[in-house]
């Protein structure tokens, strides 16, 4: 840093160079003159000197011969010390102080231009300091105007200001709310107001839109308030466009003046957002109930109602998007009086969701017609869940009830625990053999069973209806499981009261699939549509004239009509024949009858299941389940657990 141009600018500065140089004239012009006085011989070295067209001139003092020449360049005498090389800068007011126009102003030599920096030329020509002339180009020209326009601005009314302004605009005074002044844009919604009136007679618009009590408080309390999105019906007064109804936001703001205080009432038009936020609203509306329609057509449309339980059912979907769930439930009538129950939820939410959700469906309910045992199903499912879509996790729980044993066998993937509840009000639940979710793999999923006597009730649930954001899982099963053990009547009111017990809304965060089952406890007339009857066979040759005796004799005692009779008859006989031929011991008869079928079981020690097979002409054997399928309503065979299989077959009641 040049350390000799900066110091100039320093305060004082200035003031002690000029001095110095003054000095250096000074001495440099007396050198100078003695010289001379001695080469004339003392003739000029009185008051005055000589120039060189021989006239005398004054110094530059106003005395005569006394101060230097202004007119030449100092020279420097015999140690004196030389002038500096850089120019040094004229000294600067003080900031807040104006600057002296005769200080230092004529002794003080003057920067070049070239040497002035950008700030320096502007403080020069600011107007603020004497002798500067502003001129057309000048920076202070801007600065000018601008001060003009903002004393412009200032001096415009406040009538004029809120005349002009397209908001609704009007100002009261008083305690009575006195129209002191309404602006145009007012007049034209609501029609013209005289003023001076009082707003409860003269401003109607106000008292029905309930503003009057708010602007009390406004008065009172010396605060503003606003209301936001008030309608304001359409009025014949009203002209132009707003002649139909209208939507504003109202703000009310205190004045104050010197011998009254007021309210000033703003209104801005949000119609066209009002309208936006309807449409938009309408638009997410049809979106969610679309989406509502497509999870509600991937799930059962009616329930199967087996003949030995009573299901009900229901789904809430969660939030208030338009995303669809992936939670599921089914009901699988199995043949021979089982039944299949199933729940499942897929994680996430979506069409994705959906869709795999929709294809497990599906699968559980082609995989249930193979009659596997709970812990084969979810082997299955769990592969095809991989193969779907790997990035997806479901969860599910498969269980059968066997009306014959009173027994409810389920598997369990990665689900939330079935709840039983016994005749006697204890709630049990089944949290063994649960496995992984669907889809991870690597995984042998196990069975279990647990009883289900009649007047017992069963209930399956998805996470959902137990699940909080502010709790364990765990402490929503046990809220679940009070709210279980007293909630009782029908599966429809059960699923009522959990779904209430558990504070399940329209608005709430997640979908909640329920399906509750009852074995319910028959008694007086429909007991008497519900009979078994069981026939131990040894084996050997009477086994089968034994069989059809025995089913001679008990649907004759149920007093079915001859013709459903002997067809009884001849599937028993031919049921008993196949597994004579093709089963081993022990070996079993069972007659059952419900309201609306009956049906005849056999089972036997062998695993290996018949199947129908077209017999030649010339076969004396092979004849015996075709005959089955063709007299019977529907037939099947399954493995039983522990070892062997059941063959069954079903017919229908007349008028059922």
């Amino acid at each position: 840093m040049n350390f000799t141009r900066w110091s100039a600018r320093l305060p004082g500065t200035q003031r002690r160079t000029a001095a110095a140089q003054a000095a250096i004239k000074a001495r440099a012009q007396s050198t100078e003159t003695s010289g001379e006085g001695k080469d004339d011989g003392g003739k000029n070295s009185g008051t005055g000197r000589t120039g060189d067209d021989g006239t005398e001139r004054e110094g530059a003092d106003g005395t005569e011969g006394n101060g230097p020449d202004p007119g030449r360049e100092p020279t420097a005498g015999p140690g004196a010390t030389p002038p500096t090389a850089e120019a040094t800068v004229p000294e600067q007011a003080a900031p807040g102080r104006t600057a002296d126009p005769y200080e230092d102003s004529a002794d003080a030599p003057t920067v070049p231009a070239a040497r002035l920096s950008p700030h320096a030329e502007a403080d020069s020509a600011s107007p603020e300091e004497p002798g500067s002339a502003a001129g057309p180009g000048s920076a202070a020209e801007p600065e000018r105007a601008a001060r003009q326009r903002r004393r412009a601005i200032d001096a415009l009314p406040v009538r004029a200001l809120l005349g002009e302004v397209p908001a609704l605009a009007a100002v009261v005074h008083g305690p009575e709310h006195r129209i002191a002044f309404v602006n145009d844009a007012y007049v034209r919604v609501f029609g013209p107001r005289p003023t001076g009136a009082a707003a409860r007679e003269a401003l109607p618009e106000l008292v029905e839109l309930g503003l009057l009590p708010l602007m009390d408080q406004v008065r009172r309390s010396g605060r503003p308030r606003t209301v936001k999105s008030r309608r304001v019906p359409p009025r014949q007064q009203a002209s132009g466009p707003r002649r139909r109804a209208g939507y504003y936001t109202f703000t009310c703001t205190p004045i104050t003046t010197s011998g009254d205080s007021g309210v000033l009432i703003f209104a801005a038009d949000v119609t066209d957002q009002v309208e936006a936020v309807e449409r938009l609203r309408a638009s997410e509306r049809r979106q969610r109930e679309a989406a509502v329609t497509l999870q509600r057509s991937l799930l059962p449309q009616e329930l199967e109602q087996p003949d030995d339980l009573r299901v009900a059912a229901t789904y809430q979907p969660g939030g208030t998007d338009a995303a669809v769930g992936g939670d599921w439930y089914d009901v699988i009538t199995l043949g021979a009086g089982r039944t299949a129950l199933v729940i499942g939820d897929v994680m996430g939410r979506g069409v994705r969701a959906a869709a795999v959700m929709g294809q497990l469906r599906t699968a559980v309910r082609a995989y249930a017609r193979l009659d596997l045992p709970p812990h084969e199903v979810l082997q299955l499912l769990d592969g095809l869940a991989a193969e779907i879509d790997p990035s997806q996790i479901a969860t599910c729980v498969y269980a059968v009830h066997d009306p014959n044993e009173g027994r409810l066998s389920y598997a369990s993937a990665g689900h939330v625990p079935i709840l039983v509840r016994d005749p006697d009000g204890t709630v049990h639940r089944a949290d063994e053999h649960t496995g992984p979710p669907l889809g991870t793999g690597g995984w042998l999923h196990t069975s279990g069973s647990l009883p289900l006597p009649e007047g017992a009730t069963a209930v399956l649930y998805t996470d959902g209806l137990i699940e909080r954001r502010d709790a364990d899982i765990d402490e929503g099963i046990a809220a679940l499981e009070g709210a279980f053990a007293g909630a009782t009547g029908s599966p429809d009111i059960i699923c009522d009261r959990l779904l209430r017990a558990l504070g399940i809304s329209e608005d709430h965060d997640d979908d909640v699939a329920l399906l509750v089952f009852q074995h319910p406890v028959r008694s007086g007339p429909d007991a008497e549509l519900f009979h078994n009857a069981a026939l131990d066979l040894l084996g050997g040759t009477e086994a089968a004239p034994r069989a059809r005796a025995f089913a001679s004799g008990v649907l004759a005692s149920w007093r079915f009509p001859t013709e459903l009779r002997d067809l009884g008859v001849l599937a028993a006989s031919e049921l008993v024949a196949n597994s004579l031929q093709h089963g081993t011991p022990p070996m079993r008869l069972l007659l059952r009858r419900t309201d609306r079928r009956l049906i005849i079981e056999v089972t036997d020690g062998d695993e290996h299941l018949p199947r129908r097979c077209r017999a030649e002409p010339a076969d004396e054997a092979g004849r015996g389940i075709s005959i089955v399928a063709t007299i019977a309503s529907a037939w099947g065979s399954r493995r039983t657990q522990g070892g062997g299989k059941s063959v069954w077959c079903e017919f229908a009641l007349p008028g059922r």
